[in-house]
């Protein structure tokens, strides 16, 4: 009985801890890139990126930055609990003139993406 037992418990506690990997937060963005455009100098520079945490724990953003202080991201202070939406505002600055293509990187409690890294691009005009 003893083994039996032992063998049973020797069985199932590896599947809990597969188990056990496999849930928590998850992080899925509606789209990775925002396209401005052709934009004139000056006009509105805020865009929003949506995403849905997937997972089935609540998802912590823990620090969004851009990859040039031109570009200026807002994350969520709140944690998003599974199935809801959340969003992240960058705001670019359109008084520089030319093209633009930078980076937001994402960094979450997510377990398959935890680094995402999220585009804007597009064309500020004279």
């Amino acid at each position: 009985m003893k083994k039996m037992i032992f063998l049973l418990l020797m069985i199932t506690t590896p599947m809990a801890f597969v188990n056990a990997q496999t849930q928590g937060a998850n992080i899925r963005f509606d789209a990775v890139v925002v396209d401005y455009g052709e934009i004139e100098k000056g006009s509105d520079g805020i865009r929003t990126f949506s995403f849905t945490n997937i997972g089935d724990a609540p998802l912590i953003i823990n620090k969004v930055y851009s990859s040039c202080g031109c570009t200026i991201p807002k994350k969520p202070e709140a944690p998003i609990p599974p199935g809801e939406k959340g969003e992240i505002q960058v705001k670019y600055d359109t008084n520089r003139v030319g093209p633009i293509r930078k980076t937001v990187t994402v960094n979450s409690n997510a377990l398959e993406t935890p680094v995402v890294s999220l585009k804007i691009k597009g064309t500020v005009l004279q």
